[in-house]
């Protein structure tokens, strides 16, 4: 008999997706589609302009006179004030609704998209990008919980996995401009910006026009019937609710920053530097790199996509394990080849494998946070792990700068940073890090966490319901016969 904590990666049965996708499918009205196209849309455009560093740090070291390793300071910043941004639009959302917060967030980021494109210094760049940091940390929590809580149950996985590849759509689209318009434009990189800034105006412009989620819609309603409270008072209920869900929830706290943490080194430690790897360790071009970095979020989305629709039938975590040991499997192809197929093939696969198991990490964080904080909780995590793993890029390129190798371009031997070693390794021990830190975590498979009161209730901090019937009220956690000693 296998131990406990390898039998509970499978959900019981009566949690499983048992045949209900078509037919939920079928279910869905136009504004549930929006709203999750919308929140698609968003984690999108933050991607794209977050890749268009990655895509050009070669030209921007040319640009502004620098090493690659001083540009890839600027993927640092960025990474380091996503959490403040993710604190400060999480708690926005969960108080005041989805709608506003998320559409100011991307008009925040247009502005510095644009800002980003006018640029003189070295310095002027990293500052821009800081702030677009503290941007772009707000809109993973906002956007994951904008699409999945306005689908039914039986779609949450499969819509966790589509949204996250947001992200590979977003580089992919950046990819692909990268390739067709900046060689043929006298703008450069800057242009890149110029693109992102059209992508999130449009985005923003679509939230504005889509209808607030029906949680908060009817949490307003119900506060209209009974009376309702002050906007003073709601924000004091609110901070007491938010004290009293970090004082039952604080081991579950930490464990979701180390799970993010492990996912965020895996993510960035796998794609930020990667165009960087193929032209400096392996002698590509920049086309060929950023055709392989296209080939690479082909897979990503792919693996996003099946992920997410096979952990609603098998779990969660054990979708994870899965997919994560599927990177392992093909690390050798993705840094030994030295032909062009065999390295995209290599790609390919890895990138199945990483954004499949972050495909599910969406649906794995709304349903473990307390209900009532499904912006904030999930996004803070999610960004504080992007914190502690903001200098990946730059760890690759120090260890690149101190593990060398040569490669032979036209008849010339070259002395270069050997990228592929210092890769396999960080992807390696990432890998098996998260496995440990998956299994050994909690999973509430289906959990109806659209149920529960907002975060501007009374009760909210104690994962209360909202129709609590008649009664003492009762927790989602209470209802699915969780305790809180089961969560970590």
């Amino acid at each position: 008999m296998a131990p406990r904590f390898l039998r509970s990666l499978i959900p019981p049965r009566e949690k499983r997706n048992n045949g209900g996708t078509l037919r939920a499918l079928r279910s869905l009205t136009f504004i549930q589609l929006l709203q999750f196209v919308t929140g698609w849309l968003a984690w999108t455009c933050d991607a794209f302009d977050f890749f268009c560093v990655a895509l050009s740090v070669n030209t921007l070291a040319e640009d502004f006179d620098k090493k690659p390793g001083q540009i890839t300071t600027a993927i640092t910043l960025t990474l380091l004030f996503r959490s403040l941004g993710a604190v400060v639009f999480g708690i926005l959302s969960d108080r005041f609704g989805r709608k506003w917060p998320l559409f100011a967030n991307l008009v925040i980021v247009c502005s510095i998209e644009i800002g980003t494109s006018f640029v003189k210094t070295f310095p002027q760049f990293l500052a821009v990008r800081a702030l677009f940091g503290v941007a772009m940390g707000g809109i993973w929590g906002l956007a994951a919980s904008t699409a999945l809580e306005n689908l039914p149950v039986e779609l949450r996985g499969l819509g966790s996995g589509i949204v996250q590849q947001g992200y590979a759509c977003g580089y992919l689209l950046a990819s692909m401009v990268n390739l067709t318009v900046i060689p043929h434009t006298s703008h450069g990189w800057r242009a890149l910006f110029y693109a992102a800034a059209c992508l999130s105006s449009s985005t923003a412009i679509l939230r504005a026009l889509t209808p607030e989620s029906a949680v908060f819609l009817r949490a307003k309603a119900l506060e209209k019937i009974n009376g309702g409270h002050a906007t003073g008072d709601k924000t004091k209920i609110f901070i007491k609710e938010t004290k009293a869900m970090l004082k039952a929830h604080w081991k579950l706290c930490i464990y979701a920053i180390l799970l993010m943490t492990g996912f965020n080194f895996l993510s960035h430690g796998s794609q930020d530097l990667y165009p960087t790897y193929l032209e400096t360790s392996k002698g590509f071009s920049t086309h060929s790199a950023t055709v392989a970095t296209m080939i690479s979020n082909c897979g990503a989305i792919s693996g996003g996509a099946i992920a997410g629709w096979a952990s609603q039938y098998i779990g969660r975590r054990l979708t994870i394990v899965i997919f994560i040991l599927l990177v392992g499997a093909f690390i050798p192809l993705w840094i030994l080849p030295t032909s062009f197929s065999a390295l995209a093939a290599g790609a390919f696969f890895l990138q199945v494998g990483v954004q499949g198991a972050w495909g599910v990490v969406p649906i794995q964080l709304a349903e473990m946070s307390p209900p009532a904080f499904r912006a904030t909780f999930p996004g803070v995590a999610y960004q504080l792990g992007n914190m502690i793993s903001a200098a990946s890029a730059q760890i690759e390129a120090v260890g690149g700068s101190n593990i060398r190798t040569t490669i032979t371009v036209d008849g010339v031997t070259k002395d270069v940073p050997d990228y592929a070693t210092v890769q396999g390794i960080l992807i390696g021990v990432v890998a098996a890090y998260l496995i440990i830190v998956t299994i050994l975590g909690p999973e509430n498979h289906g959990t109806h966490f659209e149920s529960a009161k907002t975060a501007f209730e009374g009760g909210a901090g104690a994962d209360e319901m909202q129709d609590v019937g008649m009664g003492k009220p009762r927790s989602i956690r209470e209802l699915e016969g969780k305790d809180d000693d089961e969560v970590v």
